[in-house]
């Protein structure tokens, strides 16, 4: 009964031990961010300032290259045309990636803030505004946040640190090119990679969950040819406009009837181009959209539901073929269960439990699904950017909500959204790689 009691008392002085330890720990990372915080700041401005759209992200490529170095980063640029490799050797151990985005969107700020871009471009042939509507900035001042953190506290972990920064995730293209560079041959594989993203959500909270987090994005184009005439005379034309109309709703059908209703899935038609006036009757239409779905059979079922059902409405108004293009976009972001059995606690230890929160599948589509088709366990985790009683303002009925990512208006609150980006990361990367 004795050597009992000595055991209990024994578990309980361990399991007390290890609490203070971790306790000392998120300390130590709450710190960091606090005296990096000031020149972090610095940096999300200059950079929310200063956007680039996917592959022209060369100043702010540079930008975070100079950071990295600085911290005693081998820094490799022009990775996948202008993303780069920055690598930490720590001792023995494995290698964690983190990665971060460099790319912003071609469309006007109108935030009001008083550092929001003017910043233009040539945008498909047309000149646009650029902004960092997405976040990315300030994904990048947390990554180098985190990276300054885990340097600083080398003492508390032991292998090697990946940090990408990747170009053109707004065009999804962005993780293959940094693949097709030899990503995973010029550099070591990793055995776990990380990625955070901002969203509407209140600051201070992160969300993630096993299984599909994003969905998978694919692109299409149709063109229907007719016979162009006359608008008095349509019986003398074949009209690709009504062919084009009969698909855009007929499509639907394929979600309606051939999908499992029980799986996501989801066809939009966003652009339909046809004809010049009124009175004529065009020799062509032309449809473009998206197909996205989370599982694979899913998704090959809806491209093949999109050709047929392309094909047979030709065929009614007795039309050539339709010219069907499928732009082939991303994978399905899927959360590894075991990375996030490893890193779970330590983040909820960091934030508290009740800040770490369940989150739902996003229809939205991201391009970090590409590592781990790579066969690299992964985990993609939403932070949120405003102030809780906002949040808990805009969820009550009739409420308007808060501009959300690709808003004009999406204006994330820096300071806490920054460090609770490096407290996540920082945390993650610590759960991997900590020494007993």
């Amino acid at each position: 009964m004795l050597r009992h009691r000595f055991a209990g008392l024994w578990l309980a002085a361990c399991t007390a031990c290890a609490g203070a330890q971790t306790a000392a720990l998120n300390s130590a990372v709450a710190g960091q961010a606090d005296h990096a915080y000031p020149a972090l700041e610095a940096l999300y401005q200059d950079i929310h300032s200063h956007p680039e759209i996917a592959f022209e992200e060369t100043r702010t490529a540079a930008r975070l290259a100079a950071e990295m170095r600085a911290l005693g980063f081998t820094v490799t640029e022009h990775v996948g045309k202008t993303g780069l490799v920055a690598i930490y050797e720590n001792g023995a151990g494995p290698t964690v990636m983190v990665r971060t985005e460099l790319d912003a969107l071609p469309m006007e700020e109108k935030t009001g803030l008083p550092y929001a871009s003017r910043a233009k471009t040539i945008s498909n042939g047309r000149e646009s505004f650029v902004a960092h509507s997405c976040g990315h900035d300030v994904h990048m001042a947390a990554w180098v946040g985190a990276a300054r953190t885990l340097v600083a506290l080398k003492d508390r972990w032991q292998g090697r640190l990946m940090f990408i920064a990747q170009p053109a995730e707004e065009i999804v293209a962005g993780a293959q090119a940094m693949v097709a560079d030899g990503l995973f041959t010029r550099f070591p594989r990793p055995e776990v990679a990380i990625a955070i993203h901002s969203g509407g959500g209140a600051y201070g909270t992160v969300q993630f969950r096993a299984g599909p987090a994003m969905s998978a994005a694919d692109g299409f184009e149709i063109v229907f040819k007719g016979r162009g005439g006359h608008g008095s005379a349509p019986h003398a034309t074949i009209d690709p406009v009504a062919m084009a109309a009969r698909f855009v709703t007929d499509v639907q059908t394929v979600i309606s009837r051939e999908k499992d209703p029980r799986e996501f899935g989801v066809i939009t038609v966003g652009a339909f181009q046809a004809g010049t006036v009124g009175n004529i009757i065009p020799d062509q239409a032309v449809l473009r959209g998206t197909i996205r779905s989370y599982l694979p059979e899913v998704r090959e079922g809806l491209l093949a539901g999109l050709r047929r059902t392309a094909h047979h409405v030709a065929a009614a108004s007795g039309a050539p073929e339709p010219e069907i293009t499928i732009v082939p976009g991303t994978g399905a972001v899927m959360n590894d269960e075991g990375v996030i059995r490893r890193v779970e606690a330590a983040v909820k230890s960091s934030l508290g439990a009740d800040k770490v929160l369940l989150a739902k599948p996003s229809t939205a589509s991201e391009d970090f699904s590409v590592y781990a088709l790579q066969g690299v366990p992964s985990l993609f985790m939403h932070f949120g950017v405003y102030p809780p009683e906002r949040v808990e303002a805009a969820s009550k009925p009739g409420a308007a909500p808060l501009p959300f990512n690709h808003s004009p208006q999406f204006a994330p609150v820096a300071e806490p959204s920054i460090k609770t980006g490096i407290k996540i990361t920082s945390a993650s990367v610590l759960a991997l790689l900590g020494k007993p």
